[in-house]
């Protein structure tokens, strides 16, 4: 007698992201105290004998990892289609800037988080990175809701300077009071830029996070105004600047990343920096096209973000692949760069590995943590079906995704999210952003 699971998966198409496993048709999963236990190929028509807690039937269903989002700010939700249409540094100083600094509390990060949390739920991801202030609010929503997530505290001189030992100190309580807290919580700590943080800010911060290994993450020349501000400041190239600073190393994640010289891509290379991708935030902003492809080329890992919905502006994955898959391919003219495939991987198996998770998410495989998806695949716009990496690039949405597993539990089944009360999350949303919205509109 076969022991029981606590989730049986079975039928549909297998998508593991895994060159061990494949793709195999008609598959059976089993989950059992958060892992995955079981993969096999079940009989046409023979069904399986194994008894679970919980039984899926994926038939015209396609199974996958859940996807991983390796850059976002979740309480930006709350600016969400505030001041569109306008140049980064003008909507940040004159905008976001002022409104985080009046209306950005524990209470607000809390709500807008959660509320982010349930709307990458609902579109298939499972684990995210995000970077903000009062970041406990963060990982407090996080584990209310059964999310899986790298909570980075923020920091910025901005205005003014801060004091690398206070500053220190906060990050030092940050991590201690989140470490090994939840085996899905990751802390982890965060410098806005080179440009708004003070070299003894980028470097006391990277030095916490270095002492407690836990990763540090960046933007690094997002638009090229902010390339001059430190080439003016320092001499120097943002990626030199940093190297030199000494918080260049495999723990560190580079974001954005858009207007690289060759050198500096050498440089992340050589560090084993890791790049978080967010195409569609820069091509909203005109903050410019990373060059991917090269990066990829110089063997540096590469993973895709959303960025805060204030500049994307949602938090679909799918819609991120579809955008990172086309642009390179017209910045290259070659419509062979950035395939399905390569794209596909970056929000599974490559975002595992930049955010330094890939020994236990990212992709199906027997001892992983099952972080799994569920898509219906009985849709027009999934049919035919020759290649399913194609297809979940170029036709899928997060609204296909009908079932999401995290550290094997089920957040959602059949769309209905199990974990939080919806209704009552946007209520509350609503009212803070009413209030956001009286300033805005003056």
């Amino acid at each position: 007698m076969n022991a029981e699971y606590d989730i049986i998966i079975a039928g549909g198409l297998l998508l593991s992201v895994s060159e061990s496993v494949g793709i195999i048709e008609n598959p059976v999963i089993g989950i059992r105290d958060g892992r995955i236990d079981l993969i096999e190929t079940m009989k046409t028509g023979a069904g399986h004998s194994y008894r679970a807690k919980e039984t899926l039937d994926a038939t015209d269903c396609l199974v996958m990892p859940g996807l991983i989002n390796t850059h976002t700010h979740l309480p930006m939700v709350c600016f969400r289609g505030m001041a569109d249409d306008l140049p980064l540094m003008e909507w940040l100083q004159n905008h976001i800037w002022p409104a985080e600094a009046k209306h950005v509390n524990r209470e607000m990060v809390y709500a807008a988080a959660t509320l982010a949390i349930a709307e990458m739920i609902l579109s298939g991801t499972t684990t995210f990175c995000d970077a903000y202030f009062y970041e406990s609010s963060v990982a407090k929503a996080a584990l209310d809701s059964g999310m899986r997530g790298i909570v980075c505290q923020g920091f910025i001189d901005l205005p003014t300077p801060n004091d690398p030992s206070r500053i220190t100190e906060v990050a030092e309580r940050f991590i201690e009071k989140w470490q090994g807290k939840s085996p899905l919580l990751i802390p982890a700590l965060a410098c806005h830029a080179p440009y708004s943080c003070s070299p003894e800010t980028l470097s006391s911060i990277k030095d916490v996070a270095r002492k407690a290994h836990v990763p540090y993450t960046i933007h690094v020349s997002e638009t090229k105004e902010e390339v001059s501000i430190i080439r003016e400041q320092y001499g120097k190239l943002p990626v030199a600047y940093l190297r030199d600073l000494n918080v260049l190393d495999r723990r560190t994640i580079a974001v954005h990343c858009n207007w690289l010289e060759e050198a500096e891509m050498d440089i992340l290379s050589a560090f084993d920096v890791t790049v978080s991708h967010n195409p569609e935030s820069s091509l909203k902003l005109a903050a410019g096209i990373a060059p991917i492809p090269k990066l990829l080329q110089k063997g540096v890992t590469v993973g895709l973000g959303t960025d805060g919905t204030a500049s994307n502006n949602d938090l679909d994955l799918f819609g991120e692949m579809d955008t990172a898959a086309k642009i390179h391919k017209v910045a290259e003219m070659d419509s062979t760069v950035m395939n399905a495939r390569t794209v596909l991987n970056m929000t599974t198996i490559d975002g595992a590995r930049v955010l330094g998770l890939d020994d236990r998410i990212g992709s199906i495989e027997v001892g992983k943590s099952a972080d799994i998806i569920i898509l219906d695949t009985n849709k027009p716009h999934w049919i035919p079906l020759f290649n399913p990496y194609s297809q979940l690039v170029y036709a899928a949405s997060g609204a296909d995704v009908v079932t999401s597993i995290i550290g094997g539990r089920m957040v959602m089944r059949d769309r209905k999210l199990l974990t939080m009360d919806l209704p009552m999350i946007m209520k509350e949303v609503r009212k803070i952003a009413a209030a956001i919205g009286k300033d805005f509109s003056t």
